[in-house]
């Protein structure tokens, strides 16, 4: 470990605190990465852990402009960067060379240039930026530098782009639209009304009409089409007063009409096509797959669509004609994720990024036949390393589903979770891995941090889909919200129930472990639940509700009021108090670690300080890490590597001790 830290040790009187009145801190990756009380780190652990710390992966971005090559992110330094692959099983070669991830690249219609988005040390306050493969030339910012500028899109002539930008004040998103040679010229052509989240989807053929949307909440989400001339704008989609979420795709291919996802009809998203006329119904496509489409794309063409359906955690691909509105599923994939795609300018072919519980995100491509929705051979274009390790070895989840505190009463029938579990025999320690969002979903991706849990503490591993995970309908989805928020908090105690009734698993010895609103499921479980639990590990977690709304960064503070309540309400912001576990930190009886990055905008470093310091003061043991250089989640390989590794050794002590 003395190669990986460069240990300057110090010690810190704390406030207050017996067993612990002074804090030894250390630090690593010339001093952007602070640690507490976390030890060092055996030499032995790093060792076990280097092969899965050095799994890669290669995620579709765009393709190049003759259709002869594809745009993949891979990192093969710190941070993920963009490389150009030129063939099936082509080296990849590199095109930026950045210290910060480079993210959401789009292509430049007919010209061989892309736009990406990046931020700095975590902040999220993403610039725009122009690039010209192969020029020698550094890219060209675009936007100010200073606000949060993002969700660009091209019009179809290559010239411009909308894209979002917190410019005007700082806490409203608007609607921007720039001439990419004359970014000086970048003007504001909608203002946010009310403070909430807008974004663009797509320019008209002829540019006069830009689609944008207005996510409200994560239930309540709205389409708008705007007129650039005269910028008059009206709804297409949505209803305030009877709230449903509704995402745009895009135009379809007369211009008439614009496709997009919606639940209004149902439980499930469905696809819908839909007249531009004010007052016109929509057609739902997808009416008879009892599962959410949560991926669609369109064609360069517009005369097909690609979409996927996430039936139970797996992605079905289908393709549609969407002049016939027709679709037909794609047989013979490989069973797993499906992360992102795109159509090649030619339209013939469709690059897939794929995950199975095997294999990292690798980019296929799939050949395309003359009609809509026929197609040919399925292509691995990318063979991301994974570390030396044999991944015919690993363990795949099983899905599982256990019944809750409310099942038969209202409740959801049964709660769905991901179980894998070691080689031989049990009884085997359990960690529990609990999602953030709070809609995501835990789905059956790839991780090395599962296999290496699995491999070097012969833990198994539960993911659970809690209520108001995505996935599973909007009803689902909705039952934590407001002031059902602890509703979901009481599935992990019915899984604890289960756990006590599986011959193989450990009841004594189980950990939760979970990050941003898992960080919270985490510090709540641990406030419910400490006599039932041996170790907790909470990544940026909400510590309490209130601190939290008031401290996030002003762009997202409406869009999270949505989900978790107002805290202006006098009644809610009791609520959201009294189920805070900052304010309940007396019953947290279970050794803690703090994970946190220090700019994190969404979840701020307070909210970490304020809970690590409340656990130090009544004597409980707690180590905490804070990144300097992060935001939310750690994205430098640097740091996450002594942050898994850190995070191993917490297991070995507190989880696996009798």
């Amino acid at each position: 470990m003395k190669k990986i830290i460069a240990a300057i040790t110090c010690f810190s009187a704390l406030l207050t605190g017996p067993a612990y009145a002074e804090v030894e801190r250390t630090t690593a990756n010339n001093g952007q990465l602070v640690m507490e009380d976390v030890p060092p780190i055996p030499e032995q652990i790093a060792r076990d852990l280097r092969r899965y710390q050095n799994v890669r992966s290669a995620s579709f971005l765009a393709w190049t402009p003759t259709a002869d090559g594809l745009y993949v992110s891979t990192r093969f330094g710190d941070v993920a960067q963009v490389h150009k692959v030129s063939a099936p099983g082509g080296a990849r070669t590199q095109l930026t060379f950045f210290d910060e991830p480079v993210r959401s690249v789009q292509s430049r219609p007919g010209d061989s240039a892309l736009s990406f988005t990046m931020d700095t040390g975590g902040n999220e306050n993403t610039q725009i930026y122009l690039l010209e493969p192969g020029s020698g030339e550094e890219a060209k910012l675009l936007t100010d530098g200073e606000a949060l500028n993002g969700s660009a899109v091209w019009d179809q002539a290559g010239e411009r782009i909308a894209y979002r930008s917190t410019r005007r004040n700082g806490a409203s998103n608007d609607i921007w639209i720039m001439d990419v040679d004359k970014p000086d010229e970048a003007k504001m052509v909608f203002a946010s009304p009310d403070g909430t989240y807008w974004y663009p989807i797509d320019f008209s053929a002829d540019g006069r009409f830009l689609l944008f949307a207005n996510l409200v909440g994560n239930a309540d989400s709205r389409i708008h089409l705007l007129d650039l001339a005269s910028g008059e704008h009206q709804m297409l989609a949505g209803d305030p007063k009877n709230p449903s979420s509704n995402a745009g795709v895009g135009f379809d291919e007369t211009g008439q009409g614009f496709w997009y996802t919606t639940d209004m009809a149902g439980d499930f998203r469905q696809l819908a096509w839909q007249s531009l006329e004010v007052g016109d119904e929509p057609m739902f496509i997808t009416a008879d797959i009892p599962w959410h489409v949560d991926g669609v794309r369109l064609s360069e063409d517009r005369g097909r669509i690609a979409f996927a359906v996430n039936e139970n955690g797996f992605s079905q691909l289908y393709l549609l004609d969407s002049a016939k509105k027709r679709y037909k599923a794609v047989k013979n994939m490989p069973v797993g994720v499906l992360i992102s795609m795109g159509f090649s300018p030619d339209n013939k072919q469709l690059a897939l990024t794929l995950n199975t519980p095997n294999t990292p995100s690798d980019t296929f491509v799939l050949e395309l036949g003359r009609k809509a929705t026929s197609y040919g051979d399925l292509t691995r274009w990318t063979f991301s390393e994974v570390g030396g390790l044999d991944t015919a070895g690993f363990i795949e989840p099983e899905l599982i589903s256990y019944p809750t505190f409310d099942s038969g009463k209202g409740g959801p029938d049964a709660i769905p979770a991901w179980l894998y579990k070691p080689k031989g025999e049990g009884p085997f320690p359990v960690i529990i891995s609990i999602h953030g969002g709070p809609e995501a979903q835990a789905r059956p991706y790839f991780s090395s941090t599962y296999q290496l849990w699995l491999e070097t503490l012969g833990a198994a591993v539960l993911v659970p889909n809690v209520r108001g995970s995505n996935g599973y309908g909007k009803a689902y989805m909705g039952m934590d919200n407001g002031f059902k928020r602890e509703d979901s908090v009481r599935d992990i105690g019915a899984l604890l129930d289960w756990i006590a009734t599986q011959e193989d698993l450990d009841t004594e010895r189980v950990a939760v472990f979970g990050g941003s609103y898992g960080g919270y499921m985490v510090l709540a479980s641990a406030v419910h639940y400490s006599d039932r639990l041996k170790a907790a590990v909470d990544i940026v977690g909400i510590s309490n509700f209130v601190t939290f709304l008031e401290n996030t960064k002003d762009y997202r503070r409406d869009h999270r009021r949505a989900e978790y309540g107002d805290e202006r309400d006098p009644d809610m912001r009791a609520h959201l108090q009294a189920i805070s576990p900052l304010n309940s930190v007396e019953k947290i009886q279970v050794p803690m670690f703090v994970v946190q990055g220090e700019n994190d905008p969404r979840v701020p470093v307070s909210e970490a300080v304020q809970i690590v310091a409340a656990l130090r003061d009544q004597g409980q043991p707690v180590w905490y890490m804070n990144a300097l250089n992060e935001g939310h989640g750690y994205r430098k390989k640097e740091n996450r590597d002594i942050y898994q590794q850190a995070t191993v050794l917490f297991f070995q002590q507190f989880l696996l001790s009798n």
